[in-house]
């Protein structure tokens, strides 16, 4: 990845932040909105919550989003490309992006509950620590995002599915998103490991579907893994597909998010580490690869569209 390397060019967001923080709530009224959601074009939504958890490593490197300079650099790369409809973020790396003007015609998720952090010994009790609905409200934000780790041995898991039923409502009261993101998973060896198994998903899916009051503004926000035309059964909510920190080449995952997305109920990718942080540093090309994707599965979901409302 090509970048300016000058420590300095973030330091104007500092100097804002401390004499002028009113101007992130500026920015966030005067940002032109993402001009709506519709059925046969699928949504593109660049993750970047990570650090809020704790969770800065990506392959073999600990540390690889711990430099929030070149993170900035990263997502201002990403989200140039007009293919991204938008962002998922923590409030402090929402805060800056704002204040950068890069989130202009895009669709805006807030990262809601990060009190889990990776690690923790009380990691499933992943408390709402990030965005609230009305903090979303007033930032123009179209929804927010919460993890939904269950796991069958941990009484945690009881007081964070709680949670997140009242995070649905609050936000459903609103009329904004709540993008879900549930695993089942498990503790081994002091790390908690989640279960991607195709039955494991559904299961996940099945309960997190279930939360709060209406599901008339929730989303699931699944991973991609083998049988997932089953997974897909699964629910009828429109659902994005996580990329998380693949083992697997370029290749492979980009293959496997292809034949997901072109799944009935599939609304699109919303991913991370694998494009901002790709093996070979290109992030211009590996955003562009996965935007082109969803363009033409989505093309190809509107021809459909157009021609079954054609025949009516």
């Amino acid at each position: 990845m090509t970048a300016d390397d000058d420590p300095r060019r973030y330091a104007h967001l500092s100097t804002i932040r401390l004499e002028d923080p009113d101007a992130i709530a500026r920015a966030a009224k005067a940002r032109r909105r993402h001009p709506g959601l519709k059925y046969g074009q699928q949504n593109f939504i660049v993750a970047a919550d990570h650090p809020a958890r704790g969770a800065l490593a990506v392959g073999n490197d600990p540390v690889a989003m711990a430099d929030r300079r070149q993170l900035l650099d990263r997502l201002q790369i990403a989200l140039a490309n007009p293919l991204v409809d938008g962002v998922l973020a923590s409030p402090d790396i929402m805060d800056d992006l704002l204040l950068l003007g890069a989130l202009d015609g895009k669709l805006v998720f807030g990262s809601m509950n990060r009190g889990g952090l990776s690690g923790l010994v009380n990691e499933f009790d992943d408390r709402f620590t990030g965005h609230t609905a009305a903090a979303l409200v007033a930032l123009g934000a179209d929804g927010g995002k919460m993890l939904t780790r269950i796991c069958l041995g941990d009484p945690d898991t009881v007081a964070t599915l709680e949670a997140t039923a009242k995070a649905i409502d609050s936000l459903a009261e609103r009329k904004l998103i709540a993008m879900v993101e549930p695993f089942l998973s498990v503790r081994e060896n002091g790390k908690v490991r989640n279960d991607l198994s195709a039955n494991a998903v559904i299961k996940s899916i099945a309960i997190a579907e279930g939360l709060g009051s209406t599901s008339a503004y929730t989303w699931m926000k699944v991973p991609v893994v083998a049988d997932m035309e089953r997974v897909m059964a699964a629910t009828t909510l429109p659902t994005v597909l996580l990329g998380g920190d693949p083992d697997s080449s370029p290749d492979e995952v980009f293959a496997g998010w292809e034949a997901a997305l072109a799944l009935p109920g599939v609304q699109g990718l919303t991913v991370g580490r694998t494009l901002l942080y790709p093996q070979d540093g290109d992030v211009a090309g590996a955003v562009a690869t996965a935007a082109s994707l969803l363009s033409r599965t989505a093309g190809s979901r509107t021809e459909t569209t157009r021609i079954a409302e054609a025949s009516e």
